[in-house]
């Protein structure tokens, strides 16, 4: 489950020892847009010693890498990829080849090492890499990609639309994200929501990008994770209503039959697979507490 994604900056000593019990689903070491120039090196080894430390972690940990524009991604993924993360988050992705690119450079560092090659997520966040978006997820399989993160802020700076805060501007983006995901079994994460003292303003970004159909939700404060793990997670009724059309679907009355009566709603066999998945959704999520 990723219903909630932390971004913690490396070099913040205090945010980076409390990370891993504040109950996020997963948390992302920034060493990009968390940390000032001066202090990319700094993060860069806290990092370090932050996954040495935590190397048995039940949650998922990514780091998020500098940009290539910037000059340091080689080292970056020189020093991260030993060090065996959940995943590598590459901001900024404009290209499939980009990604081939970072895939190549794991695969020559871990040669021989016997480590395995960690998985890599991109985030989207410019018009170039929402224009290239399909070829960047049809290929997904080639270079190990797992999943998408929205990045609204840059994505709205570089767009010149309007910040409002029903996001309209963004409606087609958001969709277009879900949608490619969806067509290539990726996880589909939205963007961040900055002003982290207005937990109701949260919570109702949060509900909008569940219902676009979002996994989960990027975070910038610890105090956001209450309420995306709320938000992303299934209702007692909807929780209830899938018991019930499997229970429906178990009766001998009931085999072999395509629709069927539940509860006063006609309920097809796409409905049954969709209750079976949301209740393994939610026997894996408490297992792997």
């Amino acid at each position: 489950m990723y219903r909630s994604m932390l971004f913690v900056p490396a070099a913040n000593a205090k945010a980076m020892a409390k990370a891993p019990s504040l109950g996020a689903d997963a948390i992302i070491i920034d060493l990009e847009d968390g940390l000032a120039p001066e202090q990319k090196d700094e993060g860069r080894a806290a990092a370090i010693r932050f996954l040495r430390k935590n190397r048995n972690m039940k949650i998922p940990v990514l780091v998020r890498v500098n940009n290539d524009k910037e000059g340091i991604l080689g080292a970056d993924i020189r020093a991260i990829s030993p060090e065996q993360p959940s995943a590598i988050l590459v901001p900024k992705v404009e290209s499939a080849e980009i990604l081939h690119k970072i895939k190549g450079q794991i695969k020559s560092i871990l040669h021989g090492s016997g480590k395995a090659v960690p998985a890599l997520w991109a985030m989207i966040e410019t018009p170039l890499g929402l224009a290239d978006l399909h070829n960047i997820t049809s290929n997904s399989r080639l270079f190990g990609l797992h999943g998408l993160i929205l990045g609204t802020n840059d994505l709205a700076l570089a767009l010149g639309c309007a910040v409002k805060p029903d996001r309209e501007p963004l409606f087609s983006h958001l969709a277009q994200i879900v949608l490619q995901a969806r067509a290539h079994d990726l996880v589909a994460i939205d963007g961040v929501y900055n002003n982290f003292s207005d937990l109701d303003g949260f919570a109702k970004e949060a509900k909008q990008g569940k219902t676009f159909g979002f996994d989960g939700k990027s975070l910038i404060h610890p105090s956001q994770i209450e309420p995306a793990n709320l938000a992303f997670s299934p209702s007692e009724e909807q929780i209830k209503h899938a018991k019930a059309i499997v229970r429906a679907y178990s009766y001998k009355k009931n085999a072999g039959k395509g629709a069927i009566n539940v509860d006063g709603q006609m309920v097809e066999r796409l409905h049954l697979q969709a209750a079976r998945d949301l209740l393994a959704k939610i026997d894996k999520g408490k297992n792997s507490k």
